[in-house]
């Protein structure tokens, strides 16, 4: 599987990142995704100290510490559970992220994680505090870079100029085009690697079309104008190919993309999802129709 750099930093990262979070706590059934992930060349495991308790952590780090070397692991902080674990509150303290580090570290049976990622944020946040501490982190060695995981245009600023980020998570799809107006150009010019996540828009980009679609619709479409553009986009675009096809080479097409995220509840649908990543990019009519076809959302919160 091809690579790119992620960002200014050292890490060359697949084109396809597999994103653990819908891995679940059972080894039986996740360790022959992450198997069949390796196999196919992947080599960026997305997961946080958030997701099942941590236990997701513990899962990913127990099974790659064989080949800790060959592998980047970025994993993400600022959520911290309560004590009955029922829900969580936000916390982007200095104090707070140079604690969780060390459990997450644990966890991942690690001296060091690649990718560590503040899990959210906002404009009311001390993010000079927060920035410090990820520079400690770096300089201590227990990181050996950092990144934001939002989709807030006024906290992607503040992070791109004031602070030595190699990259940005956020969600991106060709239902959701929010990024190419401001965050996407921003990044590419500041050499700051973009890491999408939601390539599929929750399964309404898949050849089951509107099986997953929500009478609510999904952002700025109504479920009626989901119902006309999804087929009208297979009838264009996916004749020949699958719609998750066209779907991650969307977002590999934008040249500020350093690699899609994207989760896998079986072997199958990893196999589908590498299938997809490896094949023919788009041409540039074919973006230029699906730009044609689609609504050219904007961000109108986090000014």
């Amino acid at each position: 599987m091809k690579k790119r750099q992620l960002g200014q930093s050292d890490l060359l990262v697949s084109e396809l990142g597999l994103g653990c979070m819908s891995l679940g706590t059972d080894e039986k059934q996740a360790y022959p995704i992450l198997e069949a992930a390796v196999d196919k060349g992947i080599n960026y495991f997305d997961t946080a100290d958030l997701y099942d308790y941590g236990e997701n952590e513990r899962l990913l780090g127990t099974f790659l510490k064989p080949i800790r070397e060959k592998v980047i692991i970025a994993s993400k902080v600022g959520n911290r559970w309560n004590q009955q674990k029922d829900g969580w509150s936000w916390d982007p303290s200095k104090k707070y992220i140079k604690e969780a580090v060390k459990q997450s570290l644990l966890r991942l049976q690690t001296e060091y994680i690649d990718l560590y990622q503040l899990h959210g944020g906002t404009i009311d946040d001390p993010i000079e505090e927060t920035i410090e501490a990820f520079e400690e982190l770096k300089e201590e060695g227990f990181i050996r870079y950092y990144g934001i995981s939002s989709i807030r245009p006024n906290v992607i600023r503040e992070y791109a100029n004031k602070s030595s980020i190699v990259s940005v998570m956020m969600q991106y799809s060709l239902l959701d085009r929010r990024p190419e107006e401001e965050a996407l150009p921003l990044l590419q010019d500041k050499k700051i690697g973009v890491v999408t996540r939601g390539p599929l828009a929750k399964g309404l980009i898949s050849d089951k079309l509107l099986q997953k679609a929500s009478s609510n619709g999904y952002l700025d479409y109504s479920f009626q104008e989901l119902s006309e553009l999804l087929p009208k986009l297979k009838e264009q675009l996916a004749l020949s190919r699958s719609f998750t096809e066209i779907a991650l080479q969307y977002n590999l097409a934008h040249p500020a993309v350093s690699s899609v995220i994207a989760g896998a509840s079986s072997v199958e649908q990893l196999k589908e999802n590498v299938k997809a990543i490896e094949s023919t990019p788009l041409t540039k009519e074919e973006i230029e129709l699906i730009q044609q076809l689609t609504i050219a959302n904007k961000y109108e919160q986090h000014r």
